[in-house]
């Protein structure tokens, strides 16, 4: 009829988007958690379909196999990582040309921001011990989700040295060994918030010195 809109109508038994969402979110949780936790071999999809709330044929439609569901786990703590690391790596490269103070000023801002994601993001760190602990299976996770971040903060370094702010014939040995070092502080003193705020200040001391001239 004119001058009315007509809303259309779910099929029978078709869930609503929302209902969608929140069951994709539920399988989500439940497969980051038990991955976490227990590696990929541990954990059967009837368990996670159970921890989820919902039966297997459900986890399949949302997910597909148990691989597709762990790349997806991977797939998203890498997404929020990179949400929350793009401003201060792009912040980094601009105090690059404020000078020394400004560019390690900027580069301690760096590595706080990515411990701050690790410390509120603490299944990244689980799901990648997990993965690194048995590195013939699913290597290809490193390539998709783990060395592009390096190759972003490695770059920084890269400009740095092209500026003359530093030194670093390795950058790539250098942004693993701090990201191995971070991962360790997270599984090691994740709530001891002493420890929070000293390793901050060892971080910083590590550029400083690694780093800084005079």
């Amino acid at each position: 009829m004119a001058g009315m809109t007509m809303e259309r109508r779910r099929g029978p038994g078709r869930p609503r988007r929302a209902e969608q969402r929140d069951t994709h979110a539920a399988i989500m949780d439940a497969a980051t958690a038990l991955f976490a936790r227990r590696g990929y071999d541990a954990v059967s999809l009837r368990e996670l379909a159970a921890v989820a709330g919902v039966d297997v044929a459900t986890v399949q439609h949302h997910a597909g196999t148990k691989a597709d569901l762990y790349r997806a786990c991977f797939a998203r703590v890498f997404a929020a990582e990179v949400e929350a690391l793009t401003g201060a790596v792009a912040a980094a490269h601009e105090g690059l040309q404020a000078g020394p103070e400004e560019a390690f000023a900027r580069l301690h801002a760096l590595l706080d921001v990515f411990v701050d994601f690790l410390e509120r993001v603490p299944e990244t760190t689980a799901l990648w011990l997990r993965r690194w602990s048995e590195p013939e299976l699913h290597a290809d996770l490193d390539v998709a989700y783990s060395l592009p971040l390096y190759r972003t903060v490695e770059e920084v370094l890269i400009a740095a040295a092209d500026l003359g702010l530093l030194v670093e014939p390795s950058p790539h040995i250098a942004v693993r060994s701090l990201v191995w070092s971070v991962h360790a502080h997270v599984v090691s003193a994740p709530s001891r918030g002493d420890e929070r705020i000293e390793f901050r200040a060892f971080v910083h001391r590590w550029l400083d010195r690694m780093y800084r001239a005079g």
